[in-house]
């Protein structure tokens, strides 16, 4: 069994933590104390990372359930998931007007995520942003892989059809 090291193992997790907290919570400073909050109960449990069969899925647990219980607390669904305005490639689209519809169906898709369910949230951030397979987003979330599967349909045909009715008819 492999050695775990905190520095190479556990603290290069912190970006996909970050953004698993930030798809939760929907806030940046909430996002930040609980990925600090993760890599300290991480770090406590230190003298059993040998028992435990994957780290990096323990810590996304650990992240996941934090944020869950940081949600319930501040009930805190109503906040946008990115204040900031989406940096586009320039070169991708000639003019400006372009260039600013396109931006708008970004933040018009990233609403349409905030408001899935949090099951469906998560399934689809954990499979589609980070790459995560059926089995790991199962072990993560305490579901089984069928579960994952009809989160991830059902999250992507909202967000498709919801983008739909929104192009062909301008309504949210």
């Amino acid at each position: 069994m492999k050695k775990i090291s905190f520095t190479s193992d556990i603290l290069p997790m912190k970006d996909i933590l970050y953004r698993l907290a930030l798809r939760i919570t929907l806030s940046r400073e909430e996002a930040e104390d609980i990925v600090q909050d993760t890599l300290i109960r991480v770090w406590n449990r230190r003298d059993s990372w040998d028992t435990i069969e994957n780290i990096e899925a323990f810590a996304l647990t650990v992240c996941r359930n934090m944020s869950l219980d940081r949600l319930r607390l501040h009930e805190n669904q109503n906040a946008s998931l990115d204040d900031t305005p989406v940096e586009s490639n320039p070169t991708a689209t000639a003019n400006p007007y372009e260039r600013t519809v396109q931006r708008e169906k970004v933040q018009i898709v990233r609403q349409l995520i905030d408001a899935l369910p949090e099951k469906q949230r998560a399934c689809m951030q954990l499979r589609d942003m980070e790459g995560k397979t059926h089995k790991e987003i199962a072990a993560v979330l305490g579901i089984t892989e069928e579960q994952v599967r009809v989160n991830i349909f059902r999250a992507r045909q909202t967000i498709k059809q919801q983008f739909e009715r929104y192009e062909n008819y301008g309504l949210n």
